[in-house]
């Protein structure tokens, strides 16, 4: 299960690499929403600064998927993401990964984003398609489209230089008839008949063969999109 699960995470992590090894040694990221700073160690020839809102506790927490533990370590700028305290055009990136949907209003951050970014700057994002609740109670969003993005960059100032999506419609059924048994052995433990069993791996057989291949099921349904903008 944990493989297949977690195909969303390792192809997002490759993604995020290749675009932050990409960048100009030296210039001023900001990892806005950044957890416990996973991608910290990707920006090594970066002038790196960290900012999250800083309140996840799962420890005080039970609805939804949430983490066992949580670590963000020692954040730079503890704030609100729509209200950073900083100077205008500060940095010359943003990346923000997997944050839009535990935003109450990812559009205010959008345009805090632009507010603190150079002219010329690169805002780097991912965001889910389609998501189950974690992080409760800080979940707001099941996920966005790609049209979410090509609308309201533009409104501002960004320009989409490249989108792409983080696997289709059978890597994500894949994702899912992997889960399934172990969310029904929680519900009603013992009630899959091995039919039902046999079932699923045909399932899982089927998505196989079109999982990770280039087809237009991405339109449907995908794990999520990988944005690079240009501010204007």
């Amino acid at each position: 299960m944990n493989t297949t699960v977690n195909q969303n995470e390792r192809a997002r992590q490759i993604w995020v690499e290749k675009i932050l090894s990409g960048l100009p040694a030296g210039i001023k990221i900001l990892d806005a929403g950044a957890g416990e700073q996973q991608y910290k160690k990707y920006c090594k020839h970066l002038n790196y600064t960290s900012q999250d809102f800083g309140n996840y506790k799962p420890e005080e927490l039970d609805n939804g998927l949430q983490m066992e533990k949580w670590d963000y370590g020692k954040l730079d700028i503890i704030s609100d993401i729509t209200k950073i305290p900083v100077d205008d055009a500060s940095f010359d990136a943003i990346l923000c990964t997997e944050v839009f949907e535990h935003i109450p209003d990812p559009i205010a951050a959008i345009a805090e984003f632009s507010r603190i970014l150079k002219p010329n700057g690169t805002l780097i994002v991912t965001a889910p398609f389609c998501s189950m609740t974690h992080f409760a109670p800080y979940h707001f969003y099941s996920g966005f489209n790609k049209y979410f993005f090509e609308t309201i960059y533009p409104k501002h100032g960004f320009q989409v230089v490249e989108m792409s999506s983080n696997g289709n419609y059978f890597d994500y059924m894949l994702q899912e008839t992997a889960r399934l048994p172990h969310l029904m052995q929680e519900v009603a433990p013992g009630s899959l008949s091995r039919f039902q069993k046999w079932m699923i791996s045909k399932v899982s057989s089927l998505c196989s063969k079109y999982a990770s291949k280039p087809n237009n099921t991405s339109e449907l349904m995908c794990f999520g999109w990988h944005v690079v903008a240009r501010k204007n």
